[in-house]
């Protein structure tokens, strides 16, 4: 007897219009590929990946969600530095409020890379924009692809060491951007008609048993649901953010953080091997949108 292997979704997916190395038409022919039954897209602070996807077109076989995911100044209860990551699904693409808000980002994202550039330059390291730009093409100039040059001119081994040594918050080239405060963030997810949720907890500077006030506190700001399924959880955090998340009436979700070549240890549906979002968690965000 034949068992059908239960359906997966991923529903954290970078492309081109971000730091993705894979085209938005590209991504959802690798999804049908490796038989996804639905995704979302969901770049950084923008909705052209969703949008190019949309107008390339969706096949029968593929469900999808328009996303971004929205680097979010921390709230005050948090005790950590950088951004919080606030992922929004089902967005309007042609939401005033939410466009205004990314392109606020996006152009926080120009100034700052120039300032990046300046700071490698007076530790010895020689990159141009226009060097970065012929790598990335159309998409956003972020940190990944200022790493990937580095590791193209052999400055460094890997795109973790550009960060670890260089480019990570408190290294000798890390600059500092403009972020929208969180539950400003996830009003505007709202607005827009989306539901947010909080991207990879366990990345967050917070210990596990500090995890349930901080989803207390951001459920009060508005925050829907949680990623739990994320390649870098461990089993015992992937657990805990599920009954945390239970506990507290928030959705799970659950994606790769799909990059492409990138991060080629990724890989879309099943992150290192052995991520497996169900189906089922796809349904309750549904019937949440609808309801």
């Amino acid at each position: 007897m034949e068992y059908s292997r239960p359906a997966k979704i991923d529903l954290h997916i970078h492309t081109t219009a971000s730091d993705g190395t894979l085209s938005p038409a590209d991504v959802v022919a690798r999804a049908v590929k490796l038989g996804l039954k639905a995704i979302a897209i969901t770049d950084h602070d923008t909705v052209a990946g969703s949008n190019a996807a949309l107008q390339a077109g969706i096949p029968a076989a593929l469900e999808f969600l328009t996303g971004v995911e929205i680097s979010a100044a921390p709230p005050s209860f948090y005790p950590g530095p950088g951004s919080f990551h606030l992922l929004g699904y089902a967005v309007d693409l042609e939401n005033p409020i939410l466009n205004q808000t990314l392109e606020k980002l996006q152009q926080a994202r120009k100034n700052r890379n120039p300032e990046i550039l300046n700071r490698l330059e007076k530790l010895g390291f020689f990159l141009t924009q226009d060097e970065i730009h012929r790598q990335v093409g159309t998409g956003q100039l972020g940190r990944p692809h200022i790493a990937q040059l580095l590791v193209k001119k052999q400055v460094v081994s890997s795109i973790d060491e550009a960060f670890e040594k260089l480019l990570g918050n408190g290294k000798p080239a890390y600059v500092d951007k403009y972020r929208v405060p969180c539950d400003r963030t996830i009003e505007t997810i709202h607005k827009a008609g989306g539901i947010a949720v909080l991207a990879h907890p366990g990345l967050l500077s917070v210990k596990d048993s500090e995890m349930e006030p901080l989803f207390e506190k951001l459920k009060k700001m508005g925050l829907q649901g949680v990623e739990v399924y994320y390649p870098e959880h461990t089993t015992d955090q992937t657990r805990l953010f599920a009954e945390l998340a239970q506990r507290h009436g928030l959705l799970l979700t659950g994606g790769s953080d799909f990059h492409g070549t990138i991060q080629p240890e990724i890989e879309m549906g099943s992150g290192k091997g052995d991520l497996s979002v169900p189906y089922e968690l796809y349904e309750k965000l549904i019937r949440l949108i609808f309801q």
